[in-house]
């Protein structure tokens, strides 16, 4: 009979992460022994790497918005800009202006 022994693998993560991610695989029914098999077993079957690993690239339209998006909260924070609670509040308050 053939005894069958565990290969080990010792990775150093930040600590956060690795609560972040155990408490994600936790709600999903995994830990992260089965995830990290799973993901290895992928990468065995596809010769390559199972997700995409690229930086990603916004479109200038986007990369306008996101800053915009920044001006916008400054202001509101600042009370320059009004705020709304919900969709019938702003409705109010264009309709009153």
């Amino acid at each position: 009979m053939k005894t069958v022994t565990n290969g080990i693998i010792n990775v150093h993560v930040d600590p956060k992460d690795k609560e972040e991610a155990t408490i994600i695989l936790k709600d999903l029914g995994l830990n992260m022994t089965t995830l990290i098999n799973m993901t290895l077993k992928q990468v065995i079957k596809r010769k390559a790497v199972p997700f995409e690993v690229a930086i990603p690239v916004y479109s200038d339209e986007l990369e306008n918005a996101l800053k915009e998006s920044v001006i916008i909260e400054n202001e509101y924070k600042e009370g320059k800009r009004k705020g709304y609670n919900n969709a019938n509040e702003m409705m109010r308050s264009i309709l009153n202006d």
